[in-house]
């Protein structure tokens, strides 16, 4: 990451996760208020490219076309909503270029 505080302000708008700073630590958590995962935000190296790392965060969403919705009031653009197996996915990229999705699958029947 280039801008850690732009990239933990990406995920606290669109996502709602609550950054937790230790001043005497270099690492950002951001904290989902609804449990889960922590995101550990860090500057990234200098020879590190962005969107480089081959790592794409799913969010588990219920609704993906209202949530889609939401993140373009907010200047959030998802690609084309993809149909699969009961559920739907749609793909978009952090400011640094991250892959990211959102994704019903966790809510599908057939799980």
């Amino acid at each position: 990451m280039r801008d850690v505080a732009r990239t933990c302000a990406f995920y606290e708008r669109h996502f709602g996760f609550v950054s937790r700073i230790d001043p005497d630590d270099r690492i950002v958590e951001l904290v989902s208020p609804h449990g889960g995962a922590i995101l550990m935000v860090h500057q990234a190296g200098k020879g590190v490219k962005s969107g480089q790392v081959t790592v794409k965060l799913v969010f588990d969403i219920r609704d993906v076309e209202a949530f889609k919705e939401q993140c373009a009031k907010d200047g959030l653009q998802f690609g084309a909503t993809h149909r699969a197996d009961g559920y739907t996915f749609a793909n978009a990229k952090d400011p640094d270029g991250n892959s990211i999705s959102i994704s019903s699958r966790s809510f599908a029947s057939s799980r």
